[in-house]
């Protein structure tokens, strides 16, 4: 079977796959790691395999990038400490926990620092897609998302140092700290000083497809910079966006927010459903070939009970300890929700990628010391816990009622709603009073109009009365604004088709269109 049928294959997976999850109420990356699984065991299907230095390159950048786009610096500097506690202190205990169980069954303490480095930290998106879902307290969310971010930056150092020592036969103890040390001062330095000379490239460009050329082309270039220079390339990465996320929005146009928002979450996506149905062609391939599977598998089962064990451990500790003296903006969570912080452990696409990205040969020429094992064992990790955690921490927060009970749509009809009184409050102030007065008539009633209408949205959809058990018309409003959204299109689209307009202005108005209707419909 040629290479591109399969890529085929797994591309019609990868689309069917996503909205039956969503069904199905499950996160879609187990559905598509089981996929991965089913894949090569089909008749003639061949190896599938990437260059390992090509791997974190490719994979990192676009979706640390993309991760910080999801939320702000001022959300991460109010929730530091619970943060960084996940973050850095609980990845390096459980990357040397994994490290002394891995050395205790027989691997070499750098190998073993290696494999403890893979399978450390979490990765948010099965957590964060079950916590959107089922409407999580915002704070919790913040802080699987903010830990999913910088524990890849802890786990990343360790996993270069500890690489570097076993191609290199050794490292000493000063070393290692200094490059620890460069690593961060280098990578920030980087991230920020590229965030600056983009944000203001980005003010000259005023169009939408170089804006989102030079937000896509930064990340890899930031990644790269910082690497040749010692430096994180994710920290390099993750200051970068963060930076651009809290400041450059001035600096870009409307349509070139909307273009890169789109066009991030879109490569978030793809790579983040490649990376987990690659897992099975890899470990497919692996127990096909390696002699010592039996001793992998085993150790891949301890290292599962080590992280599972360990989390629980640090988490319910912690929010213990921090509550009984006093600083529970430590650790800001009760005993439920710190039970769902300890279950939404999975590990995803960083531990994949960087046990693929693992060298196949030393500096000498001999091959990387049971390269076989530490992969097997990575993936093996993501499996057990995608699959055991992902299909189960649903059912459990349900079970623990952890769930908000907050209304996000609610909650975005009213700040539009005060935007727009912004804007009226604005029109009668000074800010105005240098245009026209049929200027300023005009650009009063289109707000008018626009407050008006979410107005009476808002009371078609929640009944007259305001009363909590009147749910209102919310399916009768949705399906008229549909019904009108299509007249719309047909409209616009019989005039492209017939040669009344133009296909450029037809497009435009199309647009429009599609973006009031997304609004009405959220």
């Amino acid at each position: 079977m040629p290479p591109v049928v399969v890529v085929g294959i797994l591309v019609a997976g990868i689309v069917v796959l996503t909205p039956l999850a969503d069904r199905l109420r499950v996160p879609y990356p187990v559905l598509l790691t089981l996929f991965g699984l089913a894949v090569p065991l089909l008749p003639a299907v061949p190896d599938l395999s990437v260059e390992p230095d090509l791997i974190l390159p490719l994979v990192l950048p676009p979706l640390l990038f993309a991760a910080t786009q999801r939320a702000t610096a001022r959300e991460f500097r109010e929730n530091a400490r619970p943060i960084l506690l996940l973050a850095v202190g609980l990845t390096i205990a459980s990357a040397v926990a994994v490290a002394v169980v891995a050395h205790a069954v027989g691997l070499g303490w750098g190998v073993a620092f290696v494999l403890g480095a893979i399978v450390a930290p979490p990765d948010p998106v099965a957590a964060t897609a079950v916590a959107r879902r089922l409407r999580l307290p915002g704070r919790l969310v913040t802080v699987l998302e903010g830990e999913g971010m910088f524990n890849d930056a802890t786990a990343l150092v360790l996993y270069n140092v500890a690489i570097a020592a076993v191609l290199a036969g050794e490292v000493k103890a000063g070393v290692l700290g200094i490059d620890l040390l460069l690593a961060v001062v280098v990578g920030v330095g980087i991230g920020v000083a590229a965030a600056v000379v983009t944000k203001f490239g980005l003010g000259r460009l005023h169009a939408a497809s170089a804006e989102t050329t030079v937000t896509v082309a930064m990340p890899f270039a930031v990644y790269l910079g910082a690497d040749a220079l010692h430096g994180s390339g994710v920290l390099a990465v993750l200051s970068l966006g963060l930076y651009l996320r809290t400041y450059a929005h001035h600096a870009l146009t409307s349509e070139g927010w909307l273009l890169g928002r789109a066009v991030w979450r879109y490569a978030d996506y793809l790579i983040t459903s490649f990376v987990f149905v690659f897992i099975g062609f890899e470990l497919t391939q692996i127990l096909e070939t390696s002699p010592d599977v039996g001793d992998a598998l085993a150790l891949a089962g301890w290292t599962c009970v080590t992280v599972i064990a360990l989390r629980f451990v640090w988490v319910l500790g912690a929010s213990a300890a921090f509550g009984k003296i006093g600083h529970g903006r430590a650790m800001p969570i009760g005993t439920r929700e710190a039970v769902v912080t300890s279950w939404a452990g999975m590990r995803g696409v960083v531990t994949v990628a960087t046990a693929l990205a693992v060298p196949a040969f030393v500096d000498t020429g001999d091959r990387f010391p049971s390269r076989d094992a530490v992969v097997v064992v990575a993936l093996v990790t993501v499996l057990v816990t995608l699959v055991l955690q992902g299909l189960t921490l649903a059912p459990l927060v349900r079970w623990l009622h952890v769930g908000s009970a907050g209304d996000l749509d609610q909650e975005r009809r009213e700040l539009r709603r005060a935007a727009t009184r912004a804007v009226l409050d604005a029109l009668d102030g000074p800010t105005a009073e240098s245009y026209p007065e049929r200027v300023q008539q005009a650009v009063r009633l289109q707000y008018e109009g626009y407050l008006a209408a979410q107005e009476a949205f808002g009371t078609a959809r929640r009944g007259p009365d305001q009363d909590e058990e009147d749910t209102g018309d919310d399916e009768a409003v949705d399906s008229l604004l549909r019904e009108m959204s299509e007249i719309e299109r047909v409209y616009v689209l019989v005039s492209r088709g017939v040669g009344q307009v133009s296909p450029e202005v037809a497009d435009e108005v199309l647009d429009e269109v599609e973006r009031r209707a997304l609004r009405h419909l959220e």
